[in-house]
């Protein structure tokens, strides 16, 4: 479902770091007595990994119904045990847009399912951008992640359920409309009324291109004071770069917190080619240094937040399948705003001296840059070797030995 329906009173909970989350996700799944339904784009099999395994194998010694759904290129080479383990519990594992390896190459590395997500029991989710890998986890060492995610309970949680039960039932992600069908509900309100309220938004390569894109250009517009953005890949679109640029104007003041210590260097090379002009617009610059950022966050006016797995860059916006909930709480605001003041304390501001203005040519070269960049995923996503699809058999196929499965082609 992605009719973007606001739901009131909601129960939210911000939770840091692998060591949080995992600790809170884990003890869910393990007390789960009818269902558990997770999304992710990674799980590797390490410590966090296993305790994940051993959280599913809890909670269907419970009796619960377990689905669990991985990307086929985020998460590979799941071992034997792992598998069988699945297959005998009877949780079914759904790969989604499963690809052979050529010669030892996984070749489809773009429009992956990106998405971040558990519902248990149908009464708690949670929602951000952590996977299920040690490198999420702080004590494991300096190139460890830096992210968030939410905890939350209330009428939303129904809606990220149906949404995800129909993805599996579908096999797709999305259930396709007519274009005179498609529904995009909008915030009816931005002020707080002294009710919390969520909105689960998301983006697939169907019906809501853009959606999550959306509600981040109009919680833009409507902020007031204070917008404060930490995303690990920021390569967003020309109109978002004009929107923060008019806020400036306005007076609101824009702070963006990207990768200084990147994960992959690539990410932050693209979003320096932004820098001239964020820093002509007037947005205060910040580069998080203490290790690779992986957060995709943003607050306005200590009111309206949102947290998920998109991050503001051509893949998120035009390829993978993704989920944010905007959220507006003035205390969950206020929590997460308060975060990210624990995060600045760890960055360099990035000022003038650091980038000189581009003139002439290579002024001329970023722009052409930027907009290929822009338009690159695009452009992809129109070949018919992008179709989007499930293997949701893999564990039934397993030998009694417990042989590794092979993933089928694509149809």
């Amino acid at each position: 479902m992605n009719d973007a329906r606001i739901s009131h009173r909601a129960e939210l909970d911000l939770l840091e770091n692998g060591r949080e989350f995992y600790d809170s996700a884990y003890a869910a799944i393990r007390g789960a007595r009818r269902e558990v339904l997770l999304e992710t784009f990674i799980w590797f099999w390490d410590e966090v990994g296993k305790g994940l395994m051993d959280a599913l194998e809890a909670a269907a010694r419970n009796g619960a119904t377990i689905d669990v759904t991985v990307d086929g290129f985020g998460t590979v080479d799941l071992p034997d045990e792992c598998l069988k383990r699945l297959s005998d519990l009877g949780i079914k594992l759904h790969i989604f847009d499963p690809t052979p390896r050529l010669f030892g190459w996984r070749p489809k590395w773009l429009g992956r399912l990106h998405r971040k997500l558990l519902v248990v029991d149908g009464e708690v989710a949670f929602v951000g951008g952590i996977n299920y890998a040690d490198d999420h986890v702080i004590e494991n060492g300096p190139m460890s992640k830096q992210d968030y995610a939410v905890r939350v309970r209330g009428p939303v949680v129904g809606e990220i359920r149906h949404f995800m039960r129909r993805s599996i039932d579908n096999g797709l992600g999305y259930l396709r409309k007519p274009r005179w069908q498609r529904y995009r509900r909008l915030p009816a309100a931005w002020r707080n009324d002294g009710e919390s309220r969520t909105v689960f938004v998301t983006r697939d390569n169907a019906d809501h291109p853009d959606d999550i894109e959306r509600y981040y250009l109009m919680s833009i517009r409507a902020a007031e004071h204070e917008i404060v953005i930490a995303n690990a890949y920021f390569f967003p679109s020309y109109r978002m770069l004009r929107h923060l640029r008019q806020a400036v104007e306005r007076g609101v003041r824009v702070i963006l917190v990207l990768q200084g210590k990147p994960d992959m260097e690539y990410a932050r090379a693209a979003a320096t080619t932004l820098y001239d002009y964020l820093l002509d617009a007037g947005v205060e610059l910040y580069e998080f240094v203490e290790r690779p950022l992986h957060a995709k966050v943003a607050v306005f006016d200590r009111e309206w937040s949102t947290i998920g797995s998109s991050n503001l860059d051509p893949l998120s916006f035009a390829l993978n399948l993704e989920a944010n909930l905007f959220i507006f709480d003035a205390g969950f605001g206020e929590a997460l705003r308060e975060r990210m003041d624990k995060l600045l304390a760890a960055c360099e501001r990035v000022t003038r001296e650091h980038i000189p203005q581009q003139t002439g040519w290579r002024h001329l070269l970023r722009i052409i840059a930027f907009h290929v960049a822009r338009r690159f995923p695009r452009w992809l996503r129109k070949l018919p070797g992008y179709r989007q699809q499930f293997d949701d058999d893999m564990p039934s196929r397993l030998t009694q030995s417990g042989t590794e499965a092979r993933p089928r082609s694509p149809r």
